[in-house]
């Protein structure tokens, strides 16, 4: 179907859309003027992972189709805690912790957007601003008619705990209420007209469209991204070692190019639409190639994805140790680094060594590591548990640690 906005026509052809209100009335608006549109992040963390890319990217399009993007930030919703997708209430944290988390976070959008006074430049505004000044009692004699009980026990987040009777808060389950009224107060501030998120929030949208008809008479519309997970079934944002950050301090730009590079084959065309910028008719292109060759679409995908969130010059970087990595001598110095004193060094245990770089959580799981034959030293199996490094391993200063075939650290001598 051709819409007439070039921002539905992407996020159609690119794979964004799941789930949109009166899709042909969004899309009759956003060909005929700016369409101001949000996404909510709770401060949970001080970055956001690949989990949350696919909503920054919808943010970045929609501001290169001519919109305005609206970066809504959960100071006031952190201090709930959002059921969805939870199998239990989120540890709550401390108002410093909120404010750094934010501060992290926003490090990550100035990658992605172009902030700024312009009609189309994107702010960052905290819900925090309207949610902690409410008066209880007025907010209930205000709002509270306009939610039905029936209803919120309908939605996704609040029946999947009650299926599985597990605990659900009256904190928690007074987020969607919290999140409908964020809509609201962002229509009558900044004239929102549309919010985004992933396929769990629609039950959330939903209501805070509904709310803003009830006492406002307005409409606005919602739209939904759908669940992306890999070929596998695995959650995006997730590997083996850990959630993939955005921030460069939570994740070295070489592991955020490794994790693109090992994409499943049958991810890649899907990929290459929804975290990069190259025509659709490349997309289609890299995706159509198979055997040996899928691996160059893979690089692509790397580069392009890194080159987004980090810089082509990391982006680069990240290529070139990994070529001289797999290909080459074996040892490049943009590998992770951990610095290790000469004392600790002589005789330290490759359990110990494992750990030290991240390859293992605990020391027996490294001992699992080596027992399965996935532990290297300078690019030479390790079979023995008890094996220790000595002066010789660490070639001009460095020792390369190796967990399988795509996991390399370097340990350096102080």
């Amino acid at each position: 179907m051709t819409y007439k906005s070039d921002l539905i026509q992407q996020f159609t052809e690119r794979g964004y859309m799941h789930q949109a209100t009166n899709v042909e009335g969004l899309d009759e608006k956003a060909s005929q003027q700016i369409i101001p549109a949000y996404i909510g992040f709770d401060c949970t963390a001080n970055s956001l992972h690949v989990g949350s890319l696919v909503q920054i990217m919808m943010l970045r399009i929609l501001q290169k189709c001519g919109h305005k993007p609206i970066v809504l930030m959960g100071g006031g919703t952190t201090k709930v805690g959002d059921p969805s997708g939870k199998d239990a209430a989120r540890p709550l944290l401390s108002e410093q912790d909120i404010e750094d988390n934010k501060t992290g976070i926003f490090s990550v959008f100035k990658k992605y957007l172009t902030f700024g006074d312009g009609p189309t430049d994107a702010v960052m505004v905290d819900n925090a601003d309207w949610l902690d000044s409410l008066a209880y009692i007025r907010f209930l004699r205000d709002y509270g008619p306009h939610f039905s009980v029936n209803r919120m026990l309908g939605m996704d987040s609040v029946k999947l705990r009650l299926d599985r009777e597990q605990p659900l808060s009256f904190l928690e389950f007074n987020y969607a209420i919290l999140q409908a009224y964020d809509f609201l107060e962002l229509r009558r501030r900044y004239g929102c007209l549309l919010q985004m998120g992933g396929s769990d929030q629609w039950g959330n949208i939903v209501t805070g469209i509904d709310l803003t008809r009830r006492v406002d008479s307005q409409e606005i519309f919602g739209l939904t991204s759908p669940l992306i997970t890999t070929a596998s079934g695995a959650k995006m944002g997730k590997s083996a070692d850990g959630a993939i950050w955005l921030n460069e301090d939570r994740l070295s730009a070489f592991d955020f190019w490794q994790f693109w590079r090992n994409t499943e084959d049958a991810d890649v065309k899907r990929f290459l639409a929804l975290f990069t910028e190259l025509p659709m008719g490349e997309v289609e292109r890299l995706g159509a190639l198979e055997g040996a060759e899928i691996n160059d679409a893979k690089i692509v995908l790397a580069n392009e994805a890194t080159t987004l969130c980090h810089g082509e010059a990391a982006a680069k970087a990240a290529m070139d140790t990994a070529m001289q990595t797999f290909a080459g001598d074996g040892v490049s110095d943009g590998l992770p680094q951990v610095a290790v004193s000469a004392t600790d060094a002589d005789g330290m245990s490759m359990i110990a060594a494992l750990v030290a770089v991240g390859f293992a959580k605990s020391n027996g799981e490294a001992r699992r590591l080596i027992r399965g034959g996935g532990a290297r030293l300078n690019d030479s199996a390790v079979a023995d548990e008890e094996h220790a490094l000595s002066a010789p391993d660490f070639i001009d200063g460095r020792a390369k640690i190796s967990a399988g075939k795509k996991r390399h650290a370097l340990l350096v001598l102080e």
